[in-house]
Order: structure tokens, then sequence, then C-alpha cells
């Protein structure tokens, strides 16, 4: 038993005298430029209009209840976003967008 301990006991200490390799060099890679081609006359693309649905003129609702909307004598195309809700994805510059917060306050007015 003893020379099965004074073997435990050597390979122990061997094992403690090996010394870790070093740490890896780190790899620095530069990013190669790619050039991109330029867009032109992409289909079904829309500019957008700085405020092309005047959204401008209904700021001043902003903080009102949701009900306010129908009292504004809009003539136009308009949308009500509901907080969290779901909006179609297209896109009518001219159309307004009014947004509610959760407890049905207009939070913005843009176009869309």
């Amino acid at each position: 038993m003893t020379r099965l301990t004074a073997l435990a006991l050597t390979t122990a200490m061997l094992a403690g005298c090996v010394a870790a390799p070093p740490p890896p060099e780190p790899v620095v890679i530069d990013p190669v430029p790619v050039a991109v081609p330029a867009v032109t006359g992409v289909a079904g693309l829309q500019s957008r209009e700085p405020d092309g649905c005047k959204a401008g003129t209904y700021r001043s609702a902003i903080g009102q209840p949701g009900a306010v909307i129908q009292t504004l004598g809009i003539t136009r195309e308009y949308r009500i976003v509901e907080y969290r809700g779901i909006e179609p994805q297209e896109y009518d510059p001219l159309r307004l967008v009014f947004r509610l917060d959760s407890a049905g306050n207009i939070q913005a007015v843009d176009c869309g």
C-alpha cells in the first residue's frame, strides 16, 4: 500500500510541475471594404414627404383622449392605432395615423 501511495504522491507532484500553455494570441481581422451598388428606380418604393399628410396640423391633439379624433373634422383618410395593436403594413404618405398609448390617449400623430 505504501508503494501505491508513493506512486500517487509522485504523480500528483509531477502534475503540478507541468506549465500551462500560454494563452493564444488574439486574431486581428481587418474588414474588407465592399462596394455597394447604387439602387436606382426600385419599383414599389415611395419617397416620404416631410409632412405630406399635414400631421403637424393635428399635433395639438396629443395627450387628449382618442375619442377626440372624430371631433377634429378630418376630411382625409386616417387610421387609429391602438396601444400594442396590429397595424397593416401598407404605407400611404397622405394618410394620417393617430397612435394611442395604454390609457387610450393620443400619443403621436404622423403619416403612414
